[in-house]
């Protein structure tokens, strides 16, 4: 008896982090058409992969070269939720994941986060994401948070550092840079990420 409540208690807590974790995704997405977001990227089509950085399309389509940085996201969100929630499942752990996620989102594509990445950062033609890339953007965290979740941590950092390498490599910028030049700005790296 005791095996059965146990479980239907499990069943019963996973679906309401679950429904938690549902209603924070559609509030970071109708946060976004209230705030003006296009759905789709003004061009009218979506592609699976925008190559270009400082192009109109950046930002606006399924994946592009700051998805390896919201993968990352998912690994330290996953971190954040073991360190503070380590009796709590899984579950919890991926609302409170999406929570700040969510927010990030909803942050990104306020006016003064957008001219702040516009004057600090190499950003120099940014509009924000539309709705669907930022969507997807909370994909691909939830899908690092459970890479985190089942991975060797070796592995993970492994992976964080090969992504944040390779996008430095590729486009000049990554998560660990990003952060800094919202931040903090260094005229050296914005003069570097330029050149590209």
């Amino acid at each position: 008896m005791t095996d059965v409540t146990n479980r239907t208690d499990d069943s019963s807590t996973t679906r309401f982090w679950l429904t938690v974790t549902l209603v924070i995704i559609l509030i970071q997405v109708l946060s976004q058409y209230i705030m003006g977001r296009l759905w789709i990227c003004e061009c009218g089509y979506v592609k699976l992969f925008e190559a270009g950085v400082n192009t109109p399309g950046n930002s606006q389509h399924l994946f592009d070269w700051y998805t390896p940085s919201h993968i990352i996201h998912g690994f330290l969100f996953y971190g954040l939720g073991w360190l503070l929630m380590r009796k709590k499942p899984i579950t919890a752990k991926l609302a409170l994941a999406a929570l700040i996620e969510a927010v990030w989102e909803i942050l990104e594509n306020s006016p003064i986060v957008i001219d702040r990445y516009r004057t600090a950062t190499m950003a120099v033609g940014y509009t924000g994401d539309s709705i669907l890339n930022s969507g997807m953007d909370m994909v691909a965290m939830i899908a690092g948070f459970f890479f985190a979740a089942r991975a060797p941590i070796w592995l993970t950092v492994a992976i964080a550092i090969a992504f944040e390498v390779l996008t430095a490599v590729i486009i000049r910028d990554n998560l660990t840079l990003n952060v800094v030049m919202l931040v903090w700005p260094i005229e050296a790296v914005k003069t570097w990420q330029a050149a590209l």
